[in-house]
């Protein structure tokens, strides 16, 4: 089966070329406000994911972690009745206590066409083809990644490794450095050519390692990002992250940023004034990196429980991106 001669959905073609990079649950609400904003949408997600349904696929077959893939699928889906079915139909999660236990409908879907096709982005984009999602998702490698971290543990002197994304992300030391393995690997064509035909790069909300800059950590695609013409927005998070960045204030994640990712620009940071304690230090910190600070009401509900809401975070990126809204699809 060929690939199929697909990109951005053809029944409305108009609005800024946008990328959005990570995974899990901070892309997903970064989806579902972008795609009120504009209609020629890409997600670039990581597969690092070593736990749960994902892991137990990429164990058995080999192939990238497709949970983060499936999430991003399922946020752009549409606000209609068909969106809205196989938003929950890909989402649905088996249970009983057989060997499909635990596993996402989505995940096994994704697998399926992964196997017919035998071309990773022939197969999601089949799948986006089916749900009539509004963008296309792609990975930022072909290939499984793992992620390393050094990690300081409480009454040691020296850090210590820490192997798999679920590891990483629910550590109760404090991350120092993380990197992946393989460390140069084979990088998404598709995703580099978003990139570089990109508009606006947006990055974040969540997990700050393990999904908001973890794409920038696979070589090829940090080249293109450095080397893009596109305005860069980094959305905070709205409270630290238990384990990952605990104890972190919104400017400790610039001042990380700094010293991480120092080639790569940031023009806009946003975040919710409810949840900054310390403007003074997240001025400097965003003016440090020669970007704007841009303060708006991002929160569903109390922003110390942490949950963005896609309305808000629709009206914020609405006004960075300055080309007009686009009512969702029905």
């Amino acid at each position: 089966m060929g690939r199929p001669s697909r990109g951005y959905p053809l029944h409305l073609q108009f609005g800024p070329r946008v990328v959005a990079f990570g995974g899990g649950h901070g892309l997903a609400v970064s989806l579902r406000a972008l795609r009120r904003v504009t209609d020629r949408l890409t997600a670039v997600v990581g597969v690092a994911d070593d736990g749960g349904s994902s892991g137990r696929l990429r164990e058995q077959f080999g192939v990238p972690p497709p949970g983060d893939l499936r999430m991003a699928l399922a946020a752009l889906c549409g606000d209609d009745a068909w969106g809205r079915t196989w938003s929950s139909v890909v989402q649905h999660r088996f249970g009983g206590r057989g060997e499909l236990r635990g596993h996402s409908m989505g995940n096994l879907l994704i697998a399926a066409l992964w196997e017919e096709t035998g071309d990773v982005v022939a197969g999601l984009d089949l799948v986006a083809s089916l749900l009539e999602a509004k963008g296309r998702v792609l990975p930022v490698s072909l290939a499984p990644l793992e992620f390393v971290a050094d990690v300081l543990f409480p009454g040691q002197d020296e850090a210590q490794e820490v192997r798999g994304q679920v590891a990483v992300a629910t550590t109760t030391g404090i991350v120092q450095s993380v990197h992946l393995e393989p460390a140069n690997p084979p990088p998404c064509t598709e995703a580099l050519f978003a990139v570089q035909e990109a508009e606006h790069l947006v990055l974040g909300p969540g997990s700050w390692y393990t999904s908001v800059t973890a794409p920038l950590l696979v070589p090829a695609l940090r080249e293109a990002i450095v080397a893009s013409s596109a305005t860069r927005s980094l959305v905070l998070n709205l409270c630290p992250q238990p384990g990952e960045t605990s104890g972190f204030a919104p400017h400790t994640h610039l001042e990380v940023w700094q010293r991480d990712f120092p080639d790569i620009r940031l023009d806009n940071v946003v975040a919710d004034p409810g949840s900054v304690a310390d403007l003074a230090a997240l001025q400097r910190a965003a003016g440090s990196l020669g970007a704007a600070l841009v303060l708006r009401p991002l929160a569903a509900g109390d922003a110390a429980e942490g949950h963005h809401d896609p309305d808000l975070l629709a009206a914020a990126f609405t006004a960075l991106i300055g080309r007009g809204r686009i009512t969702p699809w029905r």
